[in-house]
C-alpha cells in the first residue's frame, strides 16, 4: 500500500498570512517546522493503518520548504520545481493507492485564509465546466484518470467544506477556522499533529486503486485581475479571450488540462509588473 502526501502550506497550522509562506522571510522559517509537523503527523498516521511507503511530493512556491532532517525515516519525500504533474507528481506511475492534500486551502476568490490558486494575487477565479475551482478540484481530476482517490484533505475549515465537493469520502481535518484571509483561529501544532495522525489512519481504509476515470475534455476559465494578463496568457496555445479579463481553453483530458493550466499561470506571472501588476 503506497500513500502519495501532496504537501502545501498555506492550509498549515499556524499558517495565516504571505509572510508566513514566502520562502527566505523569518517568518517562513518558522512556519516550516509547523507545516512539516503536519505533514509528518501524516506519514505517521499512513504507518499506522498499515501503509508500506508514503511519498511526499512537495508541492508550495519553491517546493522546497519541508524539513526533510525532521520527518519520519519511514517516508520519502520528492523535493523541488519542474515536474510534469506539478503539485501532484509521483501519481502517474501506477503504484500509488491513495493521495492526501496536506496543506490545502480555497480557490482564487473564495473565502478561506490564503485563498488562491497557483499564483498568490492576479488570478481572480477558475472554473472547470463551470465549476468554481480550488486546487484540491484541479489536482482531484488528474489524479482520478489515474484510478487513485483522494483519501485525506487538511487545511482552514473553508477548505474541508470545498473538499466535500470534489473528495465526500476523504477524511478531513480543520487545523484553523476562517476569520479573513489573513486570519484564522488556530489549533495547536500538538492537537492538530495528533487530529491528523488519527485521519490518516482512518484513511488507509479508503486506500485502493480503482478503474481510471474515462479520460473527458474539460473546459478551464481564468478571470485575472488586469486585462493585459488575459493578453499574455494567449500566447499559450489553445487560450482564448473570453472577456476582456477572462480566457478559457478545453483540453482533451485533465492531464493535458493542468499542464495547459500550469504554462498560463507561468506566462502570466512573467508578464506581471512589481508596482502595476
Amino acid at each position: 500500500m503506497k500513500i502519495l502526501i501532496s504537501a502545501d502550506m498555506e492550509g498549515a497550522s499556524g499558517v495565516t498570512w504571505p509572510a508566513d509562506v514566502l520562502p527566505g522571510t523569518p517568518q517562513w522559517e518558522r512556519c516550516r517546522t509547523l507545516f512539516t509537523s503536519d505533514v509528518n503527523a501524516a506519514v505517521q498516521g499512513f504507518f499506522d493503518g498499515g501503509a508500506d511507503e508514503v511519498l511526499i511530493n512537495e508541492a508550495h512556491w519553491t517546493m522546497r520548504n519541508l524539513l526533510l532532517e525532521q520527518l519520519d525515516e519511514r517516508a520519502e519525500m520528492l523535493t523541488g520545481r519542474h515536474k510534469s504533474l506539478s503539485m501532484v507528481e509521483g501519481v502517474q506511475h501506477g503504484d500509488v493507492d491513495g493521495i492526501a492534500f496536506v496543506g490545502y486551502h480555497t480557490g482564487a476568490g473564495m473565502e478561506g485564509v490564503l485563498a488562491h490558486t497557483y499564483l498568490a494575487n492576479q488570478i481572480t477565479g477558475v472554473w472547470v465546466d463551470d465549476t468554481r475551482a480550488s486546487e484540491g478540484l484541479l489536482n482531484s481530476l488528474v489524479v482520478a484518470e489515474y484510478g487513485v482517490p483522494v483519501v485525506l484533505v487538511t487545511g482552514d475549515d473553508l477548505t474541508c467544506e470545498d473538499a466535500l465537493g470534489y473528495a465526500p469520502e476523504a477524511r478531513k481535518v480543520a487545523v484553523k477556522d476562517h476569520v479573513s484571509r489573513y486570519a484564522a483561529v488556530c489549533r495547536t501544532p500538538t492537537r492538530t499533529a495528533r487530529d491528523i495522525r488519527a485521519a490518516a489512519k482512518d484513511a488507509v481504509s479508503s486506500a485502493g486503486r480503482f478503474a481510471p476515470a474515462v479520460p473527458e475534455p474539460h473546459t478551464v476559465a481564468l478571470e485575472f485581475d488586469a486585462e493585459h494578463l488575459a493578453m499574455a496568457a494567449t500566447v499559450v496555445p489553445g487560450v482564448t479571450r473570453t472577456g476582456e479579463r477572462k480566457v478559457a481553453y478545453t483540453s482533451g483530458t485533465m492531464y493535458e488540462g493542468i499542464r495547459t493550466f500550469k504554462a498560463v499561470t507561468t506566462v502570466v506571472s512573467a508578464a506581471v509588473e512589481e508596482q502595476y501588476g
